[in-house]
């Protein structure tokens, strides 16, 4: 890596999610069950000193996480971080340092790991796609496509990584796509009921051609999402819009298409990939 790729990501509404104790707690009682029996083995006295290794470069994510887990096997591990979340790192570099009883460093290193490679994967992910439409307007959305469970720490790890989130779930924000609104029996009526439950709430519409378009425009819909449009059809609709409403452009879009996308002028592009496309860090939790 370049020395300014080095450089830590320009970090933006990053808030860490206030639930990572609880989700903690699950892994944990998932992991360990009734014991960590294995860890028996090791005498109860016996301390030690554990250093975290990246295999892989990344951006990395998820200290918060590792912290907790730490902190919820025995409080009396110290760990010693030598990067931040939104660090760039490379092959080999050291992470951070564990010294504490090694039962406890044992018990904890898996789900410490499982969390720190997950979310710097997701990070990873995210500032490279961020890093491919910089120069252009759009910003790049994930959506609800996560790991269950882990929802509000993966959309932490966007964030990291460069990119936003989309709506939380199903409480935030309206997204009516093309079946609420057959339920609901067409665009108006859709958008017509959406002000009257929930006034205070975006409201984000789903269209599938241009007419869909100038109706979701006419009703004064706050975002108009543009499922799986031509590029020639989402410049069209860049044109007719005019800044009337936001736009969003959606439907399986490829790391080939994205850059010609964005340039179209799009306010958003929505991308499942962030999420759902990531492979794990490579990390090695090794004993001195």
């Amino acid at each position: 890596m370049t020395k300014s790729e080095t450089q830590k990501v320009k970090l933006k509404n990053t808030n860490i999610p206030n639930d990572i104790a609880a989700v903690v707690k699950f892994a944990l009682q998932e992991d360990i069950g009734s014991g960590d029996i294995t860890a028996e083995l090791i005498p109860i006295e016996k301390q030690i000193t554990a250093r975290i290794i990246s295999r892989d470069e990344a951006i990395i994510c998820g200290i918060p996480w590792v912290k907790e887990v730490f902190r919820q096997v025995d409080e009396s591990i110290i760990l010693d971080w030598h990067v931040a979340d939104g660090d760039a790192v490379n092959i080999n570099q050291l992470l951070a340092t564990a010294i504490g009883p090694a039962r406890s460093i044992m018990t904890a290193e898996r789900a410490a790991l499982n969390y720190l490679q997950t979310l710097s994967a997701t990070a990873s992910q995210s500032k490279y796609y961020s890093s491919l439409v910089a120069h252009t307007k759009a910003t790049l959305l994930d959506t609800r496509k996560t790991i269950p469970g882990l929802r509000t720490a993966q959309k932490y790890a966007v964030r990291i990584g460069g990119c936003q989130n989309h709506r939380m779930g199903l409480y935030d924000a309206f997204l009516i796509k093309e079946n609420h609104i057959s339920a609901c029996g067409g665009i108006s009526e859709a958008i017509a009921k959406a002000r009257e439950l929930h006034p205070q709430s975006p409201v984000e519409i789903e269209v599938q051609d241009l007419t869909e378009l100038d109706t979701a425009i006419c009703n004064e819909a706050d975002i108009v999402m543009l499922d799986n449009f031509s590029l020639e059809d989402t410049i069209k609709a860049v044109e007719v819009t005019k800044s009337r409403c936001k736009l969003e452009a959606s439907g399986g879009i490829e790391t080939d298409d994205l850059v010609r996308v964005a340039e179209t002028g799009v306010d958003y592009i929505s991308i499942g990939a962030l999420t759902k496309h990531c492979t794990a860090v490579d990390l090695s939790m090794l004993v001195d």
